[in-house]
């Protein structure tokens, strides 16, 4: 018996008593419009593959970054993999969590270890804190960072800047100086391929320029909007603290805020060193995605940790099943969907 396919007549009369119980539910107003995008139904057929997107040099699957998370537990060692994995099979860029807990010994050296996994030919960046780096600069112990590196057979190293962060947390680092001075001293004493990323506040413009004018190969926007270190910390302050300080958890610079920043700076003529950003912050699914990496005038990638997390948590098929339907919406936004100037 012929297999039955989408106009076999029984087919077609379920797909039809479907529609009839679901219009109903089906109604939307427009004030549930997506005016993003302009659809154009009629200039394209579904694509099978998606655009070559490179990141430092090394081509990507889908240009889908995997934000710094988390190592240094026995939990984030099972997420790793899950994420290490994922970034293998599907060709995605991956920065580790902060890896401090490396430089006391290499006790949790497997969390981080996982070059081995996501194979050669994919970004990988090791991560500290401007705090730890500050520090081990003040020593003349960058060699410490260089070794880091090197043994985890990362490409560079992220470093993450989270002033807030620091302030609020009890066990917090205070920065003696000016993160930029730290920067740039890291890659002029070291040599190191260097990323920069905030952790939930984003840049502001005076920031985002300094940044861009220096040799960065990116620098990770960690915008409002998405996971918020500084709200987090103050979830474990005392009551008092967290009083105190709530409002600091709003200040900061969406995604979109950011982006315009950038397309300014490069449409103002000023001489710029950093042409790639990973655009994080808020971005919950492939369309927020496609119109970020679509807006800005540079090249781009876009950043997700909590959706990434809640499924790497739960097990690897649900990561998979995630990211593959997200890289089938990636694929329907490009043959249909362009972004509205």
């Amino acid at each position: 018996m012929p297999a039955s396919g989408p106009n076999d007549p029984a087919n077609m009369s379920d797909r039809k008593a479907d529609h009839i119980e679901l219009a109903f539910q089906s109604q939307m107003g427009t004030a549930q419009q997506d005016d993003r995008f302009n659809y154009e139904p009629m200039l394209s057929g579904y694509h099978n593959e998606l655009p070559a997107y490179w990141f430092d040099n090394k081509k990507l699957g889908a240009p889908i970054w995997v934000s710094s998370m988390t190592g240094g537990t026995e939990k984030a060692y099972a997420i790793n993999q899950h994420l290490a994995a994922a970034c293998a099979e599907f060709g995605l860029g991956m920065g580790l969590g902060s890896c401090r807990p490396l430089l006391n010994g290499k006790s949790r050296f497997n969390d981080f270890n996982l070059r081995p996994i996501i194979g050669p030919d994919l970004p990988f960046y090791a991560n500290l804190g401007i705090a730890q780096v500050s520090h081990l600069i003040h020593l003349n112990r960058q060699q410490e960072i260089v070794d880091l590196v090197a043994d985890l057979h990362a490409d560079g190293l992220i470093v993450h800047v989270n002033p807030l962060q620091e302030w609020l947390q009890p066990e917090g680092d205070r920065y003696a100086g000016p993160p930029v001075q730290v920067v740039e001293q890291l890659w002029s004493t070291t040599g190191l391929k260097v990323i920069v990323k905030e952790v939930g506040q984003g840049f502001g413009p005076d920031s985002l320029l300094a940044l861009m004018k220096m040799p960065l190969v990116a620098i990770d926007f960690a915008a409002l909007g998405g996971t918020n270190f500084a709200l987090l910390e103050m979830l474990r302050s005392s009551e008092a603290v967290s009083h105190a300080y709530s409002a600091l958890a709003q200040v900061g610079h969406s995604a979109n805020q950011m982006i315009d920043m950038t397309n300014q700076l490069f449409d103002s003529q000023v001489a710029l060193s950093c042409h790639t950003v990973i655009v994080s912050g808020g971005i919950r699914n492939f369309l927020d995605g496609y119109y970020c990496i679509n807006k800005i005038k540079t090249n781009a990638v876009y950043g997700q940790a909590s959706m990434l997390l809640r499924y790497a948590q739960e097990s690897y098929q649900a990561l998979r099943e995630y990211l593959v339907l997200q890289i089938e919406g990636l694929k329907l936004a490009n043959a249909f969907l362009k972004v509205k100037p």
